[in-house]
């Protein structure tokens, strides 16, 4: 069991209350990418960071933003280690974060990713959704027979329209109900 001191948590929470810069209705923290705070002498700290992806184009952006908000918060020297095991799963999403991005009009991730839940789980094959008494649609981003709900009105009558969205973590659907589109942040 790991034991994390009142500092490191005080210090989790400032390095995670830094906006993501491609969602920054999320912060870090509610995004689950900063794991974890060390508190390395009397003015150093080490912080892990996980990316979404390898790739992520965002991930020099979020160190700089961990690093500058720490400094202002007092801490002099700041290293930022980036760690990817375990990689980060949507299902590190928070309970909060998932509010705010309905509440900001995007479709939060189905839980269960990590754990492969439902059928299509970590493959690329379509799962078919009942949407009402005669259409079924395969959509081949489901990773479990739970739909997609409208962030809008609720629904769970919903299309996909592309598999990507403003970025590649979002795909576009359209609710059947309310008619409105809307981007929905695919599992993973």
């Amino acid at each position: 069991m790991v034991t994390v001191t009142p500092l490191e948590a005080e210090l989790l929470e400032v390095a995670g209350s830094v906006p993501d810069p491609e969602l920054p209705v999320l912060t870090l923290l509610e995004l689950g990418v900063v794991r974890a705070v060390h508190v390395r002498g009397a003015d150093a700290v080490e912080v892990e960071l996980t990316p979404t992806y390898t790739g992520c184009p965002a991930l020099e952006a979020m160190s700089v933003d961990i690093e500058r908000v720490l400094h202002e918060h007092g801490v002099r020297e700041v290293t930022v280690r980036t760690v990817l095991a375990p990689a980060w799963s949507t299902d590190d999403i928070t309970a909060e974060g998932r509010r705010k991005l309905r509440e900001f009009g995007i479709a939060p991730p189905r839980t269960g990713a990590r754990a492969g839940a439902g059928p299509g789980a970590g493959s690329s094959g379509p799962v078919a959704l009942s949407l009402g008494p005669t259409r079924t649609y395969a959509d081949p981003l489901d990773a479990s027979a739970e739909p997609v709900h409208c962030p809008h009105c609720g629904s769970a009558e919903t299309e996909l329209l592309s598999r990507f969205s403003s970025t590649a973590c979002k795909a576009l659907r359209r609710c059947l109900t309310c008619r409105e589109p809307f981007d929905h942040f695919k599992e993973l």
